[in-house]
């Protein structure tokens, strides 16, 4: 019989701890995290992105998910997922493409981490919003809440927010 792998996606606005959180909780539960692949991605190319580019990256993000699934245990921890690549171009483009519209519903997560922007704002090349965090939070979770989808928001600084997460994950576990 084929395990089942829960999913658990790592979400928010830039700066708010997602890929600390994913690696923390994998090796808390000793599975795999997916990276968040835009930022390997986006240090590649030697121009302004494109629509063409978030496309690519979401695609690269899912098969690198794939990949690493067969290798988790209990859990996955994906940082960065469908719902952001959604903002993303619909922020900078004012366009969705269907692929991404598409897999939002045909690949949700089994819960979702949504990390709320209170931690310090910590500059870094590719970040471009330090001071619209809030109101990408509220546009996630919006988006969350469309889809019906089981979250949870996490806050906290250091040992707190991985508490939290760790609280958050725990629950799903028990069912509640």
């Amino acid at each position: 019989m084929e395990k089942k792998v829960k999913r658990i996606a790592l979400l928010g606005p830039e700066s708010t701890a997602k890929s600390t959180l994913s690696e923390q909780l994998a090796l808390h539960y000793n599975t795999q995290w997916v990276k968040e692949y835009a930022r390997e991605y986006l240090n590649k190319i030697n121009r302004k992105y494109t629509l063409e580019d978030i496309i690519s990256i979401s695609q690269e993000q899912l098969a690198i998910e794939k990949q690493l699934i067969q290798h988790s245990k209990e859990f996955i921890f994906i940082d960065t997922e469908f719902i952001n690549a959604k903002v993303w171009c619909l922020d900078v483009f004012k366009t969705c493409p269907e692929y991404i519209s598409r897999n939002i519903t045909e690949h949700p997560y089994d819960l979702y981490l949504l990390t709320y922007p209170d931690l310090t704002w910590e500059p870094d090349p590719l970040r471009e919003n330090p001071n619209r965090r809030e109101f990408f939070f509220n546009w996630y979770e919006q988006e969350l809440k469309e889809i019906k989808a089981q979250y949870a928001i996490i806050k906290g600084l250091g040992a707190e927010r991985f508490s939290q997460a760790l609280t958050a994950v725990e629950n799903f576990k028990r069912g509640l």
